[in-house]
């Protein structure tokens, strides 16, 4: 299946919590970081998730917030430092790639933030997304 979402983190499930209708989901990255997804029960259930199970994490480029520090006293739970390996500014978007462990991110913000946050190629950032803005596929 081909998908618009440019953003496809491969990882392995280390643990799943369950809830009422929500479930969080913890998945290892390569170089050993971790980011949550919050899915359905039903979702767990159809993709078969388990301990172990090989999974792509989902985000669109549009869900991805950056920092150009590690952010405290908020919700949102994945917070993953990167470099900047890339910025393409237009008129009012810009498309920020990011190098992290295991991987490249692309975030989709305005190009004013952009310049308040002086990112070019080669700043360090941290990638800031919400584990609701998370999907999963079966590997």
């Amino acid at each position: 299946m081909s998908l618009s979402i440019r953003n496809q983190i491969p990882g392995t499930v280390v643990a799943i919590t369950s809830g009422e209708a929500m479930a969080t989901v913890k998945v290892g990255l390569a170089g050993g970081r971790h980011i949550t997804a919050a899915i359905t029960l039903e979702a767990v259930g159809e993709l078969g998730l388990a301990e172990g199970s090989r999974v792509r994490a989902l985000v669109k480029s549009t869900e991805v917030a950056l920092a150009t520090a590690p952010v405290t006293g908020i919700s949102i739970r994945n917070q993953i430092p990167g470099t900047v390996a890339a910025v393409r500014v237009g008129r009012a978007m810009a498309s920020v790639r990011v190098s992290v462990e295991g991987g490249e991110l692309t975030a989709a913000i305005t190009r004013e933030a952009v310049e308040e946050l002086g990112l070019t190629s080669g700043s360090d950032v941290v990638a800031l997304i919400k584990a609701t803005e998370i999907a999963l596929a079966a590997a």
